[in-house]
């Protein structure tokens, strides 16, 4: 359930905690998962996402030429960062700094885990601090990726994460790749029987609602790169583009933000206490 409902960081609970409880012949299920769901995801939402798109040009076109020139455009993280609690001169915005920063963000979360240990999983805690120190504006936007060492950082990760296959055999991959089918299988018809029902008290269609739940098999960044793509591809101007792109990408990323960094985690702590 938590590799299927979320990404790298619920895989990564996972299988440290399988491991650490000797269940080593399941170590290859969350990694597994966590690959072939990426693969049923990206196609499937980007129809979704096409789909969706081809209905808001459609309703963009009809729109009066007063409200095509007033279409809502993406804000600009960097004009936000002026407004928050903590400002520091664009000097102080290096990646020293920025690094310094996250540093003392991530040693308060584990202070904070470790005082109400086992209550509340390190990775929550993290992901709330973090949080809190963004919107107050001691953390900037995408600090890691400003700073150079995201993706460096998630390829460490990746190899962590693969390297635990090499303790199981070809046959419990046999056997594995049957069990994953099957739970994708439920989980994507679980994902549209919710999206179907809510679609509607949240004023979205089933396209969109369905996509939406998709996002929890990958996350950001790529429901913003899906997002984008889609939205570059189905409009013929730049109006159109960002009239799509406002309608879309928010609930993508929020949708992203809320199944894989937050649902994902939780349900990886609630899971390793059962193992």
């Amino acid at each position: 359930m938590p590799p299927l409902t979320g990404g790298l960081v619920a895989a990564l609970l996972m299988t440290t905690g399988l491991k650490a409880q000797g269940i080593n012949y399941l170590v290859a299920l969350p990694v597994s998962m966590f690959v072939f769901h990426s693969i049923v995801g990206y196609p499937l939402t980007s129809w979704l996402l096409k789909k969706e798109g081809k209905r808001l040009v459609n309703e963009f076109n009809s729109l009066p030429a007063s409200q095509k020139n007033s279409v809502a455009k993406l804000g600009n993280d960097d004009d936000l960062q002026s407004k928050h609690f903590f400002h520091l001169p664009q000097q102080y915005r290096t990646s020293s700094f920025i690094l310094v920063k996250v540093s003392l963000v991530t040693l308060l979360s584990n202070l904070v885990a470790k005082a109400i240990h086992p209550f509340i999983n390190i990775n929550v805690i993290c992901l709330v601090f973090g949080i809190i120190a963004h919107q107050l504006g001691f953390l900037e936007s995408h600090a890691l990726n400003k700073d150079g060492v995201y993706d460096w950082l998630i390829y460490s990760l990746l190899a962590y994460i693969f390297s635990q296959l090499s303790i199981t055999t070809h046959r419990q991959m046999g056997t594995i790749v049957i069990q994953i089918i099957v739970l994708i299988a439920l989980g994507l018809l679980g994902m549209f029987i919710a999206s179907t029902l809510l679609a509607k008290p949240f004023k979205m269609t089933w396209q969109m609602a369905y996509a939406c739940s998709l996002t929890c098999l990958f996350g950001f960044p790529t429901d913003y790169i899906l997002t984008s793509e889609v939205s570059r591809e189905m409009a013929h101007n730049k109006e159109e583009e960002n009239y799509l792109l406002a309608h879309m990408m928010p609930k993508m990323l929020v949708g992203g933000f809320a199944t894989v960094s937050i649902a994902s985690i939780i349900i990886a702590s609630i899971f390793l206490k059962l193992l």
